[in-house]
């Protein structure tokens, strides 16, 4: 088939075809008359190459799945292909972390422009820690510190542990004044330390994930989990979103409003353990896990 009718075919243009046969993906032959002419398998070959750069992958990304489909072969079982979708998968990743934390950035900035200080929680009322037991979470949308979106109404079967923390600094950047004369407001670094060291034991114990949730902003929770190399992602809650929806209690500490210290377990939904007060943070981790390991695997509640 001649060049125009292979743009009408595959619905693109010819100026993109010709890229493609520049770039030796989808090459005609020649003709004693000098046209060119491409065989019936270059209309799956250009719908492969528009298939995948509509999902990102560059032209010369779609180089080992054209050629083997060229060949015959699955385009998407041979090891280039599979290497490719992973590295693509791994730069998706990156991406969206990184405009995650943008547009938290920007959302703080519109709020401060506005001369707007973060409400503490608006919805619910402050409730008791304890009463929560047995309520069903709603649907929360997260994107967490790797990239993916976590519901947190909707987490997946098994028991999942979510320790809320109220802030972590950075190296060589001092807490404000106002936090550190709160009791229980430090020990966010050395609690979230506790819950990778212990990371393996936990889901040992019975928790099928691990989840740290805190008003920060996405940037300063993926330096944590890069600094402590942490197993587990962490939530950025900067509208106290989490708050809102439960009554979990809240402190203010100059201009900000942060989440008191506090460990939801959830299972099938709905809040099956709350740990508060956390008396002391840096060994919170092995609370939880003994009282993961104390439980009947049939899942009846208990008290503390």
């Amino acid at each position: 088939m001649r060049v125009g009718e292979l743009a009408r075919r595959t619905g693109t243009t010819v100026r993109a075809l010709r890229y493609y046969e520049a770039a030796g993906l989808v090459v005609p032959r020649r003709l004693g008359n000098g046209y060119r002419e491409y065989e019936p398998v270059a209309v799956r070959l250009v719908q492969q190459i528009r298939e995948l750069t509509a999902l990102g992958l560059s032209v010369e990304e779609t180089r080992p799945f054209v050629e083997s489909l060229a060949e015959g072969k699955d385009a998407d079982v041979c090891g280039a292909a599979v290497a490719t979708y992973r590295s693509a998968i791994d730069a998706l990743q990156e991406r969206i972390g990184k405009l995650t934390a943008q547009r938290d950035g920007l959302n703080e900035r519109l709020a401060s422009a506005a001369g707007r200080v973060r409400p503490p929680v608006a919805g619910r009322a402050s409730a008791d820690p304890g009463e929560l037991v047995g309520v069903r979470v709603p649907p929360l949308d997260f994107f967490a510190t790797d990239g993916r979106r976590v519901d947190l109404g909707a987490l997946g079967p098994g028991r999942s542990v979510v320790f809320v923390y109220p802030l972590t600094g950075r190296p060589g950047v001092d807490l404000p004044d106002s936090l550190l004369n709160i009791p229980g407001a430090r020990g966010s670094t050395e609690q979230a330390s506790w819950f990778r060291d212990h990371h393996a034991e936990l889901l040992t114990a019975g928790a099928e994930r691990v989840f740290g949730l805190s008003a920060q902003s996405s940037g300063y929770q993926r330096e944590l989990v890069h600094r402590l190399r942490l197993p587990y992602p962490l939530i950025p809650d900067p509208r106290m979103a989490l708050a809102a929806a439960l009554g979990l209690p809240t402190f203010g500490a100059g201009d900000m409003v942060l989440y008191r210290r506090l460990t939801l377990v959830i299972s099938d939904g709905r809040v099956e353990h709350v740990f508060h007060p956390i008396a002391k943070p840096a060994m919170h981790a092995q609370e939880v896990m003994r009282w993961l390991s104390q439980r009947d695997r049939r899942g009846l509640r208990t008290t503390r």
